[in-house]
């Protein structure tokens, strides 16, 4: 193989590879826009209230939850908070457009607290997923 031959196999392997990265870095966004898949495993859950929707997701013992609003718009006060029982809430609060979170915590078979508020709006569940 001469110099020009081995130039050329190495610029094909460089734009393969920008190619993969680009749909590896598209399809996720992309995916996570057409589900609302802000975290992984599937939904159990949804608290809506008036002005938003508390969503919570379950996969191998952890639990995530995130706020969202109904609508988007200027940035207003977002929170979302999940508890698993005999642990502390991990909360995210905060100016947000559109949702807060994802937040996650391992519950294993534990019972979960979640809390959600968009504006003054607010959601809490009680101890529920036992």
């Amino acid at each position: 193989m001469d110099g020009g031959a081995i130039r050329r196999w190495a610029a094909l392997g460089a734009t393969a590879l920008t190619l993969s990265g680009a749909f590896a870095l598209a399809a996720p966004g992309t995916a996570g826009a057409a589900t609302g898949g802000w975290c992984a495993g599937r939904q159990v859950r949804a608290l809506p209230f008036r002005t938003g929707t508390v969503h919570l997701y379950r996969s191998n013992g952890y639990v995530c939850a995130v706020t969202v609003a109904k609508s988007s718009g200027a940035g207003r006060v977002l929170s979302v908070s999940l508890q698993a029982r005999g642990n502390r809430p991990v909360t995210d609060r905060g100016r947000y457009k559109h949702h807060a979170g994802p937040v996650t915590v391992h519950a294993g078979h534990r019972c979960v607290k979640v809390r959600g508020a968009v504006g003054t709006g607010t959601v809490s569940s009680g101890w529920i997923l036992c």
